[in-house]
Order: C-alpha cells, then sequence, then structure tokens
C-alpha cells in the first residue's frame, strides 16, 4: 500500500494545461516542468513498495 505523503503529491501535483506542474505553482509558486521531481520521488517509491511485495510473496 502507498504511504499518504505519496498519494498527497500524486494527487495534487498533476500536468497543467501548459505542460507545468500544478501542485509545484499553486503550493510554492513555482514553475517547474512536469513531471517535476516530487512526482519522480512518488513514483519511484510506490515502484520500490510494489517491487518489495512482489519480491516477498516469491520467497
Amino acid at each position: 500500500m502507498t504511504g499518504s505523503p505519496e498519494r498527497a503529491i500524486l494527487a495534487v501535483h498533476v500536468r497543467g494545461l501548459d505542460g507545468m506542474c500544478a501542485g509545484c505553482r499553486a503550493w510554492w509558486a513555482r514553475l517547474a516542468p512536469y513531471p517535476c521531481w516530487q512526482v519522480e520521488w512518488a513514483t519511484s517509491r510506490q515502484a520500490r513498495a510494489s517491487a518489495a511485495r512482489f519480491l516477498d510473496g516469491v520467497r
């Protein structure tokens, strides 16, 4: 299961109409291209958790 910080980031940091991250603009008034570093962090955490669940089930 994904933690709540990852879910919150992925829910807010979405691609805006101009291709920039809407979450970065709303939270910090910063123009960052999508995917921003926070989306990359959250998706990598999800992938690691998914791989760990899969590998734990195999053994």
